[in-house]
């Protein structure tokens, strides 16, 4: 479904109950992996999918990027709890591999298919500032593919106030722990950014 149902939610919630009701558009997923926070937030963290520890316990964010994602957000003082969570794209794409369910990128189209999800769950949560975790993000918020590299920083996501920067499973996969210190210091400068464009 790419488009609006004939009588679009009027809510949050019944947003997520249509969400939590579709089908996948990929098959595997056990679920759709919703938002979570409050309402009216300073900061709405938009990432690319959820992953098998999403898939499996049902929250964004919870598995090894989300780890890494709660560090960084401690390091720029920001508490996870006053933040809107979500993804791009709601449910898990994978990979058999032996036991194991291997991370698959969106594709565009996987993408569009669930942008007017996003477009709506954004417009219900009101958050001051959106940002964008890596290049799906972006591409779901923009509406257009994007270079983190090249305008990583505030941007403007198609109307709303946001900023761009890695998704925090990049810093896991920089080889060497220099690198990722590197990285990891960059991640928490761009979020402590975005938490004080949120409250501007």
């Amino acid at each position: 479904m790419e488009t609006l149902p004939a009588q679009p939610p009027q809510s949050l919630e019944a947003l997520n109950r249509l969400m939590a009701s579709s089908p996948p558009m990929v098959p595997g997923s056990s679920r759709a992996v919703l938002g979570e926070g409050p309402m009216d937030p300073p900061l709405a963290f938009v990432g690319e999918q959820p992953g098998d520890g999403e898939d499996r316990m049902g929250r964004p964010f919870v598995g090894p990027a989300g780890q890494m994602l709660d560090a960084a957000l401690t390091a720029a003082g920001i508490a996870r709890a006053e933040c809107y969570l979500t993804n791009a794209v709601k449910h898990f794409k994978f990979v058999p591999r032996g036991r194991k369910r291997i991370h698959a990128k969106p594709t565009a189209g996987e993408v569009k298919h669930y942008r007017w999800w996003l477009d709506l769950e954004l417009g219900f949560v009101r958050p001051r500032l959106i940002v964008a975790l890596g290049a799906t993000a972006a591409l779901a918020l923009c509406g257009k593919a994007v270079a983190v590299s090249a305008v990583r920083g505030p941007a403007d996501l198609a109307g709303r106030r946001g900023f761009i920067t890695v998704h925090p499973a990049f810093l896991l996969r920089l080889p060497g722990a220099q690198a990722r210190e590197a990285a990891f210091a960059g991640f928490v400068a761009d979020l402590a950014e975005a938490r004080v464009l949120a409250v501007a």
